[in-house]
């Protein structure tokens, strides 16, 4: 059975202008943040951030007094 569908063939230029519009169009809808939201998420972003960096550094500490230390002294190596 045949498409009925018109398909419309458009050069490389025109469909770049067309996805440009899209975009900019889609970008009016777009809800931004405020200065104070921004500022809170990305306050919340580096607190977040050096809480992890914190837990991996006393992982690493306890892992190391562990294995390279705790061990050796035990198996007398």
């Amino acid at each position: 059975m045949a498409s009925t569908d018109v398909v419309e063939h458009r050069n490389a230029f025109q469909r770049m202008r067309l996805f440009y519009n899209e975009v900019v169009t889609e970008m009016k809808r777009v809800t931004w943040p405020d200065l104070p939201q921004v500022r809170q998420l990305s306050i919340g972003v580096i607190a977040l951030s050096l809480f992890i960096g914190a837990v991996i550094w006393l992982m690493d500490v306890v892992l190391q007094q562990i294995l390279v230390r705790w061990l050796p002294a035990i198996f007398g190596s």
